[in-house]
């Protein structure tokens, strides 16, 4: 999936991935107004957003929403509940009878912490999510994250390191780290 990395705002890579955004948010906003029963809509919406069909077995609870699509790698027999938010631009995994609640975010790009830097540039890093993993509702997975086999993350935690496989994860408490 590749490493972290940083994208000056003002170049060609930035306006390219600007205007995939535009076109990705035009096209999640006909899916999420689409009747539920309409599979063939979703199916051929979603097959837009990612480039590809959705694999065997993937279900995908609209509202959803993605930034740019095409880096979101989703495994069969996925399960993607309501209102969930893929920021992909700089990869998201999801492998195998993975289940996300509803409400959960994965966030694979920000901005650096310099309050100089922090309008010229993007970061980012991909996220990894092995196979049979539940993550719970209101969950935030962070950039660079790697969740391993089996794990459970639980509603409302916020992710910001490696989760070892066949663990549980907890917490989501803000901690003032420093002050500027």
């Amino acid at each position: 999936m590749g490493g972290d990395r940083l994208m000056r705002i003002h170049s060609a890579e930035f306006r390219a991935m600007a205007e995939r955004v535009l076109r990705v948010t035009e096209l999640t906003s006909r899916l999420n107004v689409l009747p539920f029963e309409d599979e063939a809509g979703k199916a051929a919406l979603l097959e837009q957003i990612l480039g590809r069909p959705l694999p065997t077995g993937v279900t995908i609870y609209p509202p959803f929403f993605t930034d740019h699509g095409l880096r979101l790698d989703l495994a069969e027999r996925v399960f993607i509940n309501q209102n969930c938010t893929f920021l992909d631009y700089a990869g998201i995994r999801l492998g195998e009878r993975v289940m996300v609640g509803p409400k959960a975010t994965f966030i694979t790009v920000g901005h650096p912490v310099d309050p100089e830097e922090r309008r010229g540039w993007l970061s980012g890093a991909p996220i990894d999510v092995a196979e049979n993993v539940w993550i719970g509702a209101g969950a935030t997975i962070l950039p660079g994250v790697s969740i391993g086999r089996d794990a459970v993350i639980a509603a409302g935690a916020v992710v910001a390191d490696d989760v070892p496989p066949a663990s549980l994860v907890t917490g989501g408490k803000a901690t003032v780290h420093r002050r500027w």
